[in-house]
């Protein structure tokens, strides 16, 4: 099996690499081809992995190009991890909207639709060699944000994908580690769309622990939340981080100003963690990646990738169609929720009924989300303006104007309609 990763270059890689490697019981892979136009940092990243699939004693081997068709040439899977605009983009992704009184963040909000208006395109264009080049029945995965909108794109243009985000599987970790037991004893009632996903139950053994941890342990839940945990237990369910700048916008937008942007510590990390990746005594995933950010997406990908693979069937979270999941959503739209992934793809899981609370939200942003696809693909500044009026966190037709002028005017060199 060749599994190929665009976007090899990213720090995140050596976390892959030493999921692939620590898990290789659930699947082999014969050859990684790590591709990526930066060549320095390809060439870093690539050593290190080579490093740590040796000292794991992996049979698999590690390659890299600059050459996008060479590296997906018949492979097997495609996972796409890229940043269009890299940190810089994201930098004005998490500064700009604050500019306009709106939460600054790189998948949420104006900053979230800037990146959509950026990547959807250029993923098309990967997807579509992907199609020509790879193995037949090849599964692109795409971990890439907004990964709602980009997964979106993707099965509308009939490419074999699927979205993965590493939130879900956090959250499980974190409940296994707050119950004593093994993670694999735990499935979540996990629904929403990325990014804007609740937990409403906590399965252990098929029985909910959710109401119990959230009477014992509402501190420990509420850290990965990020909200008050006396919120969490009024409503009875678990929110996702990013459900902060939902809850709190105005609090979070005044945090945001007071402090460097996320934007600016994730270079610093990146450009330590280049440095460690260059000593050629490393072989092993270092611990200052954990402030990266992707935490158990190792574990997630390989999970995902060997279902895909090895047809075992069992359940993940996963971003697919709806396909009547959320009644309340258009069977196209895509969502985040548990699916059976075996060969044939993800299918997903019944659900209970959704509290109105958040079937409103959801509802909201999946419009949003279709008018941000819509924007990526064809462009054109009304379009854009539609898709911001439409979002939650912007809504007012004055800002929603200032900040289409900005975003444009900010990504015109990555916005080919608007040079």
């Amino acid at each position: 099996m060749k599994v190929t990763v665009v976007g090899g270059g990213s720090t995140y890689t050596p976390e892959l690499v030493d999921g692939i490697a620590r898990l290789q019981h659930l699947f082999g892979v014969d050859e990684l081809a790590l591709t990526d136009p930066a060549e320095q940092r390809l060439a870093l990243v690539a050593g290190v992995s080579q490093r740590i699939f040796a000292k794991y004693g992996y049979s698999g081997h590690i390659t890299s190009t600059n050459d996008l068709d060479r590296a997906v040439a018949d492979a097997g899977i495609v996972l796409l991890q890229l940043r269009v605009g890299g940190q810089a983009a994201r930098a004005v992704d998490e500064s700009l909207p604050l500019r306009c009184g709106c939460v600054g963040q790189e998948t949420t909000g104006a900053g979230g639709l800037a990146k959509a208006l950026r990547t959807v395109p250029v993923i098309l264009e990967i997807a579509e060699r992907v199609s020509r080049l790879a193995a037949e029945d090849a599964w692109i995965i795409d971990f890439t944000n907004p990964v709602g909108i980009v997964t979106r794109a993707l099965l509308d243009h009939d490419h074999r994908a699927v979205g993965l985000c590493n939130v879900a599987i956090g959250n499980q970790r974190a409940a296994a580690a707050l119950l004593g037991v093994e993670p694999a004893r735990v499935e979540l009632d996990h629904i929403g769309l990325n990014h804007l996903t609740w937990t409403r139950q906590i399965l252990l053994d098929g029985q909910d622990q959710l109401p119990e941890l959230l009477a014992s342990s509402a501190d420990a839940l509420a850290g990965r939340s990020g909200l008050p945990a006396e919120l969490l237990r009024r409503l009875g369910v678990w929110p996702s981080y990013y459900l902060r700048y939902f809850y709190e916008h105005d609090h979070v937008v005044e945090q945001q100003r007071a402090k460097p942007s996320r934007a600016e510590e994730v270079a610093e990390i990146e450009r330590q963690l280049l440095e460690i990746y260059a000593d050629p005594a490393v072989d092993e995933k270092p611990a200052l990646l954990q402030q990266r950010g992707g935490a158990y997406y190792s574990e997630a990908a390989v999970d995902l990738m060997a279902s895909l693979i090895t047809d075992r069937a069992d359940v993940q979270v996963v971003n697919l169609r709806n396909q009547g999941t959320l009644a309340f959503l258009p069977d196209h739209a895509v969502v985040e929720v548990p699916a059976r992934v075996n060969r044939q793809g993800p299918q997903p899981q019944a659900l209970r009924p959704v509290d109105p609370l958040l079937a409103g939200l959801i509802a909201h942003v999946s419009a949003y989300e279709e008018l941000a696809l819509d924007a990526a693909l064809r462009g054109g500044r009304e379009r854009v303006f539609r898709a911001l009026l439409a979002h939650p966190l912007i809504g007012q037709h004055d800002i929603a104007d200032k900040l289409t002028d900005l975003l444009i005017a900010a990504n015109r060199d990555h916005l080919r309609w608007a040079a």
